[in-house]
């Protein structure tokens, strides 16, 4: 078993809505380890959706490999729903870091422990997240369907490599008129994902075709590790 009194943080952002920031989430935890006197030997963050599968989640992968290399007797996030909106993942994610020797714990308190009760009341709390999420979908697509019946804009920012633009003119049912928003291929972004790709492929790590691209993001500054990833595997929407 891992030194109880060793941790590892894992601090989960969603790709496709608000949620509570890192720095939210750092704070709650090195809170926790105050309170209960533990080291957080390595720091690891993610910007994946709540249900994105494990071979997707560079950051949680990164937190276990942590975990062996530390000897460290927990992975803390902040909240339960941190670790995952699906009750099967967290149930899997839960028994890859108990083979390593670790237990998951939330700073928040929710579920810790080994008790019958413990254990279900984090099945509760895996339940409840999952049906938050549907319900946030839910109110999501409620409100983009009723912005496209009123004509207006909707879908946020384009992906990266794409952008939109004005295209032929559509009727509404009130009479009024406005044109379709279109994507079409952005030829300098399409030229950065292209050499990104060929660098993937040849062996370069995420961190190393970060520096090699340099300022490229359409903030003017170098792509975050987990954004370049997840562009590369198809889950971004846009790139900040």
């Amino acid at each position: 078993m891992g030194d109880s009194k060793v941790a590892v943080a894992l601090i989960r952002v969603s790709t496709n809505k608000q949620e509570i920031g890192p720095t939210a989430q750092r704070t709650a935890i090195e809170a926790w380890a105050a309170r209960e006197g533990v080291s957080v030997v390595a720091w690891h963050e993610e910007t994946v959706c709540s249900t994105t599968a494990l071979d997707r989640r560079p950051g949680l992968v990164a937190a276990l490999e942590s975990l062996r290399v530390h000897g460290a007797g927990a992975m803390v996030v902040a909240k339960r729903d941190r670790i995952s909106r699906d009750p099967v993942l967290s149930a899997t994610i839960e028994g890859m870091v108990a083979k390593v020797g670790a237990t998951l714990v939330s700073a928040a308190g929710e579920g810790n422990g080994s008790t019958p009760a413990d254990e279900f009341m984090r099945g509760v709390i895996d339940c409840a997240a999952k049906y938050e999420h549907a319900l946030i979908k839910a109110r999501t697509r409620a409100a983009m369907q009723a912005l496209r019946d009123a004509g207006k804009p909707c879908g946020g920012a384009a992906p990266y490599g794409l952008r939109y633009i004005d295209g032929p003119m559509r009727t509404h049912k009130d009479g009024s008129m406005s044109p379709v928003r279109v994507l079409v291929e952005d030829e300098g972004e399409q030229a950065v994902l292209a050499r990104a790709r060929a660098l993937r492929a040849s062996g370069a790590s995420l961190r190393a075709i970060v520096e090699a691209l340099g300022p490229v993001s359409r903030k003017g500054t170098p792509f975050a590790v987990s954004a370049l990833h997840a562009m590369l595997t198809g889950e971004a929407r846009a790139a900040a």
